[in-house]
């Protein structure tokens, strides 16, 4: 019971973070192997757990879709559903003792992702210059996007600001419309690889539920009172999160 309280309270703080600045992750999977849940089950719950809420956030983004992103569509499915099962698929076959000697690894460059994620952003914005649709970007860019599928599949923490630049590199520049495509493309490779995780039953569905449950409410509660907080100072509690679950699993390994 102790364990399970201490997960809810651990999602519903993720699903604030994730509605307010993201980086939910950040503390939802470290919380998961804190109760002694070996790595690789733990990585695959901790994606059963926040895909309701990235579904969620995608379909609340239906009606910002351009025509510009519309076209991005059908790689976008392809490439996720790609990149998913192989990403799935390696983490599965990925030894538990090495997967372990990954996570600090793995959390610590996730984190330098979130922190540089404005100035990404804004190089990705500055030497764009509107040439999406050139062929041999496009093609460039959907084998990035295969890449980052495969990631999201495997680990996925930090991988939004990714998605978001490759979108504005590939000629979206609507924001709304690249979130939307971002929590669609997150939730179509989760959703693939959650398949292979439950098919091979590496799910813990009582740490799930209740999580599904905390980040649920979490989210509801962060999205709600979003306006009124300042998203900065919750991003820099992410950043000191994120660098302190680096340090902690360093040391433990």
């Amino acid at each position: 019971m102790g364990q399970f309280i201490f997960l809810f309270v651990a999602a519903f703080l993720a699903g604030v973070l994730n509605s307010v600045a993201g980086g939910g992750s950040f503390i939802s999977f470290p919380a998961l192997l804190f109760t002694g849940i070996s790595p690789i089950i733990a990585n695959a719950t901790n994606t059963a757990a926040i895909w309701p809420g990235t579904v969620a956030s995608g379909v609340a983004y239906r009606n910002a879709f351009t025509m510009e992103a519309k076209r991005l569509f059908p790689p976008l499915i392809v490439t996720g559903i790609i990149g998913g099962v192989v990403g799935a698929r390696i983490l599965l076959v990925t030894p538990q003792a090495t997967f372990m000697k990954l996570v600090p690894w793995l959390l610590l460059g996730a984190t330098l992702l979130f922190a540089a994620s404005r100035r990404i952003t804004a190089w990705i914005r500055a030497h764009h210059r509107g040439n999406g649709n050139s062929l041999r970007l496009m093609a460039v860019g959907f084998f990035l996007e295969l890449l980052i599928a495969i990631y999201i599949g495997y680990f996925g923490a930090g991988v939004g600001i990714l998605v978001l630049a490759l979108l504005a590199s590939l000629g979206v520049d609507d924001i709304h419309a690249m979130n939307g495509l971002k929590n669609v493309f997150v939730s179509l490779v989760n959703g693939v690889a959650l398949i292979v995780f439950i098919w091979n039953r590496v799910v813990l569905w009582p740490q799930t539920l209740i999580m599904i449950a905390g980040s649920t409410i979490g989210g509801y509660g962060g999205a709600f009172y979003a306006q009124k907080m300042k998203a900065e100072h919750v991003r820099r509690l992410v950043i000191v999160v994120g660098f302190g679950m680096s340090l902690y699993f360093f040391i433990r390994r």
